[in-house]
């Protein structure tokens, strides 16, 4: 009997170590974060039989088209500008942090442009107010006593010119493009992965209904339509018919984020290009310009001596003398003429003045913050057409309306439904608008004794008819936010979710991962 036990024990006690094995194992990988079941309850993700809890850890995060990583981190703010010849003293040196993001290769061209009316075109053929309003001012390029009429007629649609950069745009303009692009970049990824009807089948289908758009999808709001795609899984709402796919959520990371304009001081970062002149994290050499060196032209033996961008030489001198041009440019050139700067962008001197997402203040070393410093906040939600449901209020063109955000803080559900009923004391004295938050200056002699208001955007970069000084980075000017011309035109950015470049994504020196 002993030794019956004693076979027995020798027999099972493999099976039995191989079990505790297998348990310490799953327990290792639920407390080292196990992908697929969380760590915290260990309860499985993305199973469908516990409520379908959908994680998704295998996106990588990508640009979208069009766009470069920019690595962020600390730079002086101002730093590049040795002289203020307008005394105007707007740029005060300060040392701030730039997250990582991601800006346009080159400039939003003709052709891009051209794709946008295209498109207002041919989803609301009967609305020329949308279309009239997205137009260019090509009336921009009039001067009495100089002869560019034809660019009035040809610079935006004749095919030379269809990779020069857009100009004629005003800052409202260059914000709608932005919103458009998002939904039309969007709705391709959608269509071109089969969970949307793709292109060819909606036409043929004639399928009508709101144009696409981003926020509206995610909120559930557009459905049918070859929306519930075979690759999605199951939708698990109560009110969903038997075996109908559920639309993609932002948990997926399928979408992109908005496309937008940069704030200024992304923008400045990235026109220095300092990551190509530094050397374990210390810059080496200061620069003036986004590239090394003190002048405008190029040091390097294959090409010395060339400009190094598209701007005005000297008074009458846009573009040198025949036989041997400098710059080559008489007006704009095509956004991908000369070479980029070290984070591989092109033309972020001279070519157009590019537009940013700022309100324009003198500057000081008290009104900004030194982590993403950013002035133009107008803090705003979405309006709801049906609060309790989650429907959210649309515009005729299938865009969610937007209103004035309710309170700084979120809101407790008392206070919520009490705002809603019109009850007295539950609404903020917080400051929304907030582009003049801690202005110095009174708010109401904008507009009367100076040309600074609430509109007043920024643009930086220089021109073609723009002198050296003005390819410095840290200079700015500012025009009204519905004013444009013929020298300014915009490239557009995207805010990086996660840390592309961060430790996280590294290895040690010891071949592991860096957590």
């Amino acid at each position: 009997m002993i030794l019956k036990t004693n076979f027995t024990m020798r027999k099972t006690l493999p099976l039995i170590i191989v079990a505790l094995t297998i348990l310490t194992l799953i327990s290792c990988k639920s407390r080292s974060g196990r992908r697929d079941v969380s760590a915290k309850t260990g309860v499985a993700y993305n199973d469908p039989h516990n409520g379908g809890l959908q994680i998704n850890r295998k996106v990588k995060e990508t640009p979208g088209p069009g766009l470069v990583a920019i690595e962020g981190g600390t730079f002086v703010m101002g730093g590049s500008l040795n002289e203020d010849i307008a005394y105007s003293h707007d740029n005060i040196k300060r040392r701030v942090t730039v997250a990582s993001f991601y800006i346009d290769e080159t400039e939003v061209s003709n052709a891009d442009w051209l794709e946008y009316l295209h498109w207002i075109a041919q989803n609301f053929p009967d609305d020329g107010k949308l279309y009239y309003d997205a137009l260019p001012d090509s009336l921009v390029w009039r001067h009495p006593l100089s002869y560019n009429e034809p660019y009035v007629n040809l610079y935006l649609r004749h095919p030379s010119f269809q990779d020069y950069p857009v100009v004629g745009v005003s800052w409202e303009q260059a914000t709608a493009y932005c919103q458009w692009r998002t939904d039309r970049v969007n709705e391709n990824i959608l269509r071109r992965s089969g969970i949307l009807t793709d292109y060819k089948t909606k036409a043929e289908q004639n399928v009508q209904g709101d144009a696409f758009n981003t926020e509206i999808y995610l909120n559930g709001q557009l459905r049918g339509e070859g929306i519930d795609g075979p690759k999605m899984p199951n939708d698990t709402r109560p009110e969903a018919e038997a075996g109908a796919k559920r639309s993609v959520r932002m948990e997926d990371g399928i979408l992109k984020q908005p496309y937008r304009l940069p704030t200024e001081a992304e923008w400045e970062y990235a026109a220095l290009g300092l990551i190509g002149n530094s050397v374990r994290g210390n810059v080496e050499d200061s620069r003036i310009y986004p590239w090394s060196g003190l002048g405008v032209r190029s040091a390097k033996r294959s090409n010395q001596g060339r400009m190094m961008a598209n701007f005005k030489i000297g008074r009458g001198n846009n573009m040198g003398v025949a036989g041997d041009l400098n710059d080559g440019g008489d007006i704009t050139v095509p956004v991908t003429s000369y070479a980029p700067n070290d984070f591989g962008l092109y033309n972020m001197a001279g070519n157009v003045n590019e537009w940013v997402n700022d309100v324009y203040r003198q500057l000081s070393f008290e009104d900004f913050e030194d982590f993403n410093p950013f002035r133009g906040n107008v803090f705003q939600d979405n309006q709801y057409e049906d609060a309790e449901a989650r429907v959210l209020a649309k515009d005729k063109y299938g865009r969610p309306i937007k209103v004035p955000a309710r309170a700084p803080r979120k809101q407790s559900w008392e206070e919520l439904q009490a705002s809603k009923n019109g009850e007295q004391g539950t609404t903020s004295a917080y400051k929304y608008d907030a582009r003049g938050f801690e202005d110095e200056e009174v708010e109401e002699l904008y507009g009367k004794t100076s040309l600074v208001n609430n509109n007043s955007r920024v643009y930086k970069g220089g021109s073609w008819n723009d002198r050296p000084y003005w390819l410095n980075p840290a200079t700015r000017r500012f025009m009204q936010q519905d004013e444009s011309d013929a020298m300014t035109g915009f490239r557009c950015a995207m805010t990086m979710v996660g840390n592309v470049f961060g430790p996280s994504q590294k290895k040690s020196k010891k071949g592991g991962s860096a957590h």
